[in-house]
């Protein structure tokens, strides 16, 4: 495994403010590196360099018990409490337009891989504070990343917190932890070749879980050793919403600026973030990040920092969460 202080990390190019934003935000001082990767898949392609400002950002995932604050503050009622408006999804049938979210669901054996429909259902019922579905608990999950949560529930919660949804750009940047240009968040070994880094799937994808790492589900925050730049649970664990649009990249769609090099990029190409494959589904896109306790070897290397999905701004999942950026110029 690379050792963090065996020099790979990059000197920061800023200096911290003066006023941290709160005690589990820890400050991601600017510089550039290498993004994307050229190794796994197309979408995570081209490598192109990048620079960013700093920022604080949040050490963990926002967790159950830290969103249960917002919600008992607020009222606010997440996008899976809320029926689903027949508009947007036309054809489905009338009894899946009720509140509920994607919950996952081990298979009995193995499964062709190409359709999710092996280990996704749709269940009523299922929100944040029923994970498991109905009848089930946050019972002992007080400190895991909260899921279930749609990218209106994110954006809803920085909001309040009065902080913000980091871009993609921002949120590889920190994930990398000064490593630039490794596969992983610790250096370019696989955890799964070793004592688990990172809350990942150990075995046959979706069906047969090792649980090397002792949990069938997520992780309490912080159980991990934090990266380079003292954030945790940026690989694997639960994926992450960003503020960008997803737009498929390529060498051309690359944002640079005349020195060749991408500067605070933010993709707000909302038009362009549709699936053309899903014609029916009239649901933007946004980008997320970092892979979850659902990704394996035999189906989805991404608990990286260069791995990138699409995901419907409407839809929660159980293996979706997010945490929050606070940029010094929009602190005010």
């Amino acid at each position: 495994m690379t050792d963090i202080a065996d020099g790979a990390i990059k000197k920061p190019v800023d200096e911290k403010p003066g006023t941290q934003p709160d005690t589990d935000m820890v400050w991601i001082a600017g510089g550039e590196f290498k993004m994307g990767s050229d190794l796994y898949y197309p979408e995570e392609r081209p490598v192109h360099d990048v620079r960013v400002d700093g920022f604080w950002m949040d050490r963990f995932p926002i967790t159950n018990e830290k969103f249960a604050r917002f919600v008992d503050a607020s009222g606010y009622k997440t996008v899976a409490e809320r029926a689903l408006d027949p508009a947007d999804f036309p054809g489905a049938p009338k009894e899946n337009l009720v509140p509920g979210s994607m919950l996952f669901q081990k298979s009995s054996g193995p499964v062709e891989l190409t359709d999710y429909s092996n280990w996704w259902a749709w269940v009523p019922g299922t929100s944040w504070r029923y994970p498991s579905g109905p009848g089930s608990t946050l019972d002992g999950l007080q400190k895991h990343p909260v899921v279930h949560v749609a990218y209106e529930d994110a954006e809803a919660y920085s909001q309040w917190a009065g902080k913000q949804l980091p871009t993609e750009a921002e949120w590889e940047y920190a994930a990398r932890g000064g490593l630039d240009g490794k596969n992983f968040s610790w250096g370019d070994e696989d955890p799964s070749l070793q004592k688990p880094l990172a809350n990942t799937w150990q075995g046959e994808f979706p069906w047969q879980n090792l649980l090397t790492d002792g949990f069938e589900g997520t992780s309490p925050v912080g159980h991990y050793p934090a990266n380079g730049f003292g954030i945790h649970d940026a690989c694997g664990n639960t994926w992450e919403w960003t503020s960008d649009w997803y737009v498929n990249r390529s060498a051309d769609v690359v944002e640079k600026s005349c020195c060749g090099m991408s500067v605070n990029p933010r993709i707000d190409s909302k038009e362009d973030s549709y699936n053309p494959a899903q014609p029916q589904f009239n649901i933007p896109r946004k980008v997320v990040k970092g892979g979850s306790h659902l990704c394996a070897p035999n189906y989805c290397l991404r608990y990286r920092p260069a791995a990138r999905q699409p995901q419907m701004i409407d839809t929660g999942m159980s293996h979706i969460g997010f945490r929050c950026i606070v940029r010094p110029s929009d602190a005010g």
